[in-house]
């Protein structure tokens, strides 16, 4: 398992749509990444530098949407694929 640091968050990705709503079988290539990843596990938080503490807004099993273009760092674990990101990465928590 792994257990981020600071106010960082270990994500994996939902499965990709495979059909477009026409129907249209989609290959590899021409998937996207999805936007909507599951937390796996979450840090304790960040000091900030006038000393209050950077609150965690999600915890693990979260459903949450990160951006396109997130700066993320992604890592195999166990034959399985997880992002790093920063809290402050994630767009919205899906309720």
């Amino acid at each position: 398992m792994l257990k981020p640091l600071g106010d960082r968050v270990v994500l994996k990705r939902q499965e990709a749509e495979e059909k477009t709503e026409g129907g249209i079988i989609l290959a590899g290539s021409a998937k996207e990444k999805p936007q909507i990843c599951e937390v796996i596990s979450v840090g304790e938080g960040r000091e900030k530098d006038d000393g209050t503490f950077t609150k965690m807004l999600v915890k693990k099993g979260d459903k949450v949407v990160i951006s396109k273009y997130a700066g993320e760092s992604t890592i195999k674990n166990d034959g399985e694929e997880f992002i790093i990101i920063s809290q402050d990465q994630i767009l919205a928590i899906v309720e």
